[in-house]
């Protein structure tokens, strides 16, 4: 499987995934979702990102924004219904809640197997 077969499974299981929080009455919005290196590293450097490699640049990664009743959550424990079908769709997809950083927002597939 080549990385246009993982960008591919990936943006249809953000579809999947998308389609599950209207079932919750959720509104999401869209944050990253691809970022070129150099955005990537002054994240890293201004310590907003844990990490210099992320899954954003390989378009594999995306932060998705959470709207219960018109209030936009920010807690990762709000996603955590979200997460645990994520990562339920896939063996490859990851989600940030279980990172420690607690990225709840952040939904991404591996090119690898979490397992």
């Amino acid at each position: 499987m080549d990385t246009s077969d993982h960008q591919w499974a990936f943006l249809q299981d953000v579809a999947k995934l998308v389609g599950f929080a209207v079932q919750f009455g959720y509104k999401l919005t869209g944050g990253d979702l691809w970022r070129a290196d150099w955005v990537q590293d002054t994240l890293y450097q201004k310590g907003i990102s844990p990490t210099r490699n992320s899954n954003h640049e390989l378009r594999l990664a995306i932060d998705l924004n959470l709207f219960i009743d018109d209030d936009y959550q920010q807690d990762t424990k709000a996603y955590w219904e979200l997460g645990k079908f994520w990562k339920n769709l896939s063996p490859y997809n990851r989600w940030g809640g279980d990172f420690q950083a607690k990225d709840g927002n952040h939904f991404e597939r591996n090119l690898t197997s979490r397992a």
